[in-house]
């Protein structure tokens, strides 16, 4: 009899057993986990954690944005997420002259909260196993072209069916374990979501780029919102008539702190992870991807914070676009160490040496082999792309060039060029933009090799002789350096500019000699990954290894579970699980820009005046790490206990641990998460606004 994809699959997972605290668990399945997290802890049930039929605690949790989670709190719409995922909203509302970045903002009332246009959040309505009906007409023999249509075609047809309604109603099919399984995620999309707080920067961001992915961690990390619904409760636009959203399901605050050893869990999006790639790629990521790309935001990070430092206009103009920078630049580095650390190459080949004896003569004969020939192929086109991403597509004043003439070619280009060119000027510094673009093509000029460069670079380089004379006249002669010059273009003015024609030479290039190639040899990768993940499945459950396997993570809703725990980083050190404000006074240092708390911070502490925030020692904690398995995504997830309750928000893992998208190690990868009783105390004690607490359900109160 012919089994499904989908029965093999389940046939292959049933039996296996998690490695310690590794693993994001799709919802809709945890009744397979479910047993295994109370064994640890937990008391509630799977139907708690995911149902359609009834409210349950997904229900609380939406993707923020297009890159974040957050969670519901309050019978009216309040939503928290971390400052950083909130900092682009924050940093649109600011200027000199109100500088919520600086200052903090709190809205005292629902007339204050401000509107974000573009920005949105989605609820999961459900999510189920497709992958027969994705796979119906595809027999085997055929191409992967032919795979690859027909898997196309039936998505668009079950996207359409199940979005028919409308009323915010979006779909996605997502393909797991490389193909092996299709899930299809439904969302409901709302549109009005409003900025409600923030603390300032000084306890938001706390630490800064210092403290970024490291622990012992002090990091105010948090931003609230409110979502608007109409008054059926439906997604609506912006609008005054709009009220607060009615949620089916929201957290309950726990005040019972938390304890080494203590069941948590996180719920939300984490973005992408490769725990089941091959040694190639790995050495690529560790020897040369991440070493260069390292490289080249260093130069780009020491351009932005010298001109930060000069004035705080710029500071304010690029701080949103130095943390974007920072933040992976920092990753890579602690991703790098993790990956020789924990030996992850060596370890990697000898796995597929014994998969590959196992494999001989059998179906997944020689697949090890075939990945590995596509990454050597692969390699010169993806350091291509590597640089082309680092370096010419930096470049600021190209990137508004080739924005506004895709605009002025619309109906209303002029309107939307204008609109554009308005919030690009806000925060457009020229001396930084022109610094960078001297450094990171001086390191394109002498690390790419010459064949991986455009003919349109090459002709450059030989007209102008050097990148600082190219940069000297690009950004002299730009009318995109003058913004009434920029306002005024036509398209044929603006297709003729240096800036345009710089970044639209660059990106024929690639479109034309890098991605089909990159495209052609990740479609192979892509066809042999299916095969290699099947074969890793088959090989584990009939040599009795004892691993079990959840898909890669994509964006879509997860559930990740473990426990309060230190870790040891280096031989004589142990790091305690928890941080309080005690370390902040600590580090309080006015000479510091990332150290600098607000007076009324240092005041509130002098006094002792912490309210019913407190831990047990009478000080307020502040954050905590634990053994979760997260990812980028995941930031702003609710960390929930073992009674469902929520006990802080996720924004972070230790440095040590971020190779975790790669290869997991339970002895040091760790998540970092701020205390919710530190959320309540900024927003009681610092902020005074005490009237969004009142709209909370606190537990141990």
């Amino acid at each position: 009899m012919k089994k499904t994809l989908t029965i093999i699959l389940l046939s292959i997972l049933a039996g296996m057993t998690a490695h310690a605290d590794e693993g994001m668990w799709l919802p809709s399945l945890i009744s397979q986990r479910i047993g295994d997290m109370q064994e640890k802890g937990f008391k509630l049930s799977a139907e708690d954690i995911y149902s359609v039929n009834q409210a349950s605690l997904k229900d609380a949790v939406v993707l923020f944005g297009r890159g974040c989670t957050g969670e519901l709190i309050s019978p009216e719409g309040l939503l928290l997420t971390n400052h950083h995922c909130g900092y682009g909203q924050i940093q649109k509302h600011s200027s000199v002259e109100h500088d919520y970045l600086k200052d903090g903002f709190w809205a005292m009332s629902r007339e204050e909260e401000l509107p974000n246009p573009g920005l949105s959040v989605s609820f999961l309505e459900r999510m189920e196993d497709v992958t027969d009906l994705i796979l119906k007409g595809y027999e085997p023999g055929m191409s992967e072209d032919e795979r690859v249509s027909i898997v196309k075609n039936n998505s668009k047809a079950l996207i359409d069916e199940v979005t028919k309604e409308g009323k915010g109603l979006r779909a996605t099919v997502e393909a797991l374990y490389y193909g092996n399984q299709y899930f299809l995620f439904l969302y409901r999309q709302y549109d009005d979501v409003r900025l409600v707080g923030a603390p300032p920067s000084s306890i938001g961001k706390f630490g800064g780029d210092t403290d970024n992915w490291m622990w012992p961690r002090h990091t105010g990390d948090f931003s609230m919102f409110r979502i608007y619904a109409d008054k059926d409760n439906n997604p609506a636009e912006y609008s005054k008539d709009n009220v607060p959203y009615r949620p089916k399901k929201y957290f309950k605050i726990s005040l019972e702190g938390v304890q080494e050893g203590d069941f948590t869990f996180i719920y939300g999006f984490p973005g992408r992870t490769q725990e089941y790639i091959h040694s190639e790629g790995v050495r690529y990521i560790e020897q040369v991807g991440d070493p260069h790309k390292i490289r080249l935001r260093t130069l780009r990070l020491d351009v932005m914070s010298k001109y930060q430092s000069q004035s705080q206009k710029v500071r304010i103009q690029y701080s949103s676009k130095h943390a974007n920078v920072a933040n992976a630049w920092k990753k890579w580095q602690g991703e790098m160490k993790g990956i020789r650390k924990m030996k992850t190459v060596q370890n990697k080949q000898e796995f597929e040496k014994t998969f590959s004896m196992w494999a001989a003569n059998g179906e997944f004969d020689g697949v090890v082999e075939k990945i590995a020939q596509i990454y050597h192929d692969l390699e010169p086109y993806q350091f291509a792309t590597d640089y082309y991403s680092e370096t010419a597509r930096t470049v600021e004043l190209a990137g508004i060039a080739y924005k506004v003439a895709g605009l002025l070619e619309k109906e209303n280009g002029k309107e939307l060029a204008k609109e554009a060119l308005d919030a690009f000027y806000k925060d457009y510094y020229l001396p930084i933009d022109k610094e960078c673009f001297i450094a990171v093509m001086n390191e394109y000029d002498k690390n790419v090799p010459a064949e991986f460069k455009p003919e349109y670079y090459k002709e450059c380089l030989d007209s102008y002789g050097s990148i600082e004379a190219w940069a000297k006249d690009l950004f002299a002669s730009s009318l995109f350096a003058d913004p009434a010059k920029a306002a005024e273009a036509d398209l044929e003015a603006v297709t003729s500019d240096p800036a345009y024609r710089f970044y639209h030479e660059y990106a024929k290039w690639y479109n034309e000699d890098i991605l089909p190639v990159t495209r052609q040899l990740n479609q192979d990768l892509q066809l042999a990954y299916r095969d290699y993940m099947r074969g890793q499945m088959v090989y584990c459950r009939t040599q009795r290894v004892p691993k079990a396997f959840y898909p890669d993570a994509n964006l879509t809703l997860r559930v990740a579970y473990g426990h309060i725990k230190g870790y040891s980083p280096a031989d004589g050190t142990y790091y305690l699980p928890s941080s309080t404000m005690k370390g902040i006074m600590e580090k309080d240092n006015p000479e510091i820009f990332d150290y600098n708390i607000p007076q009324r911070y240092r005041e509130i502490y002098a006094a002792k005046d912490f309210g019913e925030w407190t831990d047990a020692t009478g000080e307020v904690p502040v954050c905590f790490i634990a053994t979760n398995h997260t990812t980028g995504g995941n930031s702003g997830s609710p960390v929930i206990n073992a009674d469902g309750n929520l006990i802080g928000i996720n924004f972070d893992r230790v440095w040590e641990g971020t190779m975790s998208d790669i290869v997991f190690d339970p002895e040091i990868c760790r998540n970092i998460s701020l205390d919710i009783r530190y959320v309540m105390f900024i927003i009681d004690k610092l902020a005074g606004a005490g009237h969004l607490l009142d709209e909370m359900t606190f537990v141990g109160r």
